[in-house]
């Protein structure tokens, strides 16, 4: 398979991508993220990765690029990353003892060519008091990611259940992303 660009500066991500075996480098998108209601997860994700991909693809024509945008959702409410620890504080507390969504959308764009799509997995947190809280908050650092948790950071402390990709959660769907870049590359990836 050909190098490709992730337009994400998420080490995750780069993680994720890594042990996939994707030979990749990194430049990372400065866009304006898209925003809107929880029902809207899935187009709204679908935008911001497509404008992230778009965006470094314009400076790098003859490569591939991916674009990836997650988003937690509960009902009509939207979590992406939280401004502060007061802020991941309240996402923690509506989150806490009800099952929610993450979405991630994954943008691939290169060679006159676009394709978008997403994942979704429900996650079930625990009823969580707020010294669990306080307490998760001071053992994981937040800010930068979406729902303020890290399933893959002492998620046990707070997760109950999951119905989906895990490693969707972490900000990559790497079962549905394999296939994808497969049918891109034309190239046969079972043996990730």
């Amino acid at each position: 398979m050909r190098r490709i660009i992730l337009a994400s500066g998420s080490p995750r991500r780069q993680e994720l991508l890594g042990q996939m075996g994707v030979k990749f480098r990194v430049v990372v998108a400065d866009t304006q993220e898209t925003h809107g209601r929880g029902r809207a997860a899935r187009s709204i994700c679908k935008a911001n990765a497509l404008a992230k991909a778009k965006e470094v693809a314009a400076a790098h024509p003859r490569h591939t690029v991916l674009g990836a945008d997650t988003l937690v959702h509960l009902d009509d409410e939207l979590y992406g990353k939280p401004k502060n620890l007061t802020e991941a504080k309240g996402m923690l507390r509506r989150l806490s003892g009800k099952t929610h969504q993450v979405t991630t959308a994954c943008a691939l764009v290169g060679h006159a060519r676009k394709k978008a799509f997403s994942v979704t997995t429900r996650v079930g947190f625990r009823k969580l008091s707020s010294r669990q809280i306080n307490d998760y908050l001071k053992a994981v650092a937040v800010l930068d990611k979406a729902g303020a948790y890290a399933i893959q950071e002492k998620g046990e402390w707070i997760v109950e259940s999951l119905h989906g990709s895990l490693t969707n959660v972490v900000g990559l769907p790497v079962e549905r992303l394999g296939m994808e870049l497969a049918a891109w590359f034309d190239t046969d990836l079972s043996h990730l």
